[in-house]
């Protein structure tokens, strides 16, 4: 009887594993999403204020995050996301903040169009 038991327990916590480790996917990948517009979102006001400086960080972290969570769930979205901020950050080494900005603001609209 309580080997029976035992197995019933067992399985029980590989389920709940299993259940865990899906929803710690799904979590990144939002947590993915979420980074990149933070960053992306930065990136347009750093542009706003012709702030290079800023722009290139976020831009920066912003296509890193955006990546990521390509990676994890592959969209048009996303990829057209990293291709505007890749011409924000190409924008911005020229010195044109406020054009990355809006390069910036492109990968905006992608991104919160992503799934």
């Amino acid at each position: 009887m309580r080997a029976r038991n035992k197995n019933r327990f067992n399985g029980l916590w590989d389920a709940a594993f299993a259940a865990i480790v899906s929803l710690n996917t799904a979590y990144a990948q939002e947590n993915h999403k979420a980074e990149a517009l933070r960053h992306a979102e930065a990136a347009v006001e750093a542009g706003k204020a012709g702030n290079t400086a800023g722009v290139a960080e976020h831009a920066e972290a912003a296509k890193t995050h955006a990546t990521a969570a390509d990676q994890e769930k592959a969209s048009e979205h996303y990829k057209a996301a990293v291709k505007s901020l890749e011409e924000a950050i190409e924008h911005n080494k020229m010195g044109h903040a406020e054009l990355a900005g809006k390069s910036a603001e492109a990968a905006i609209t992608h991104l919160k169009a992503a799934p």
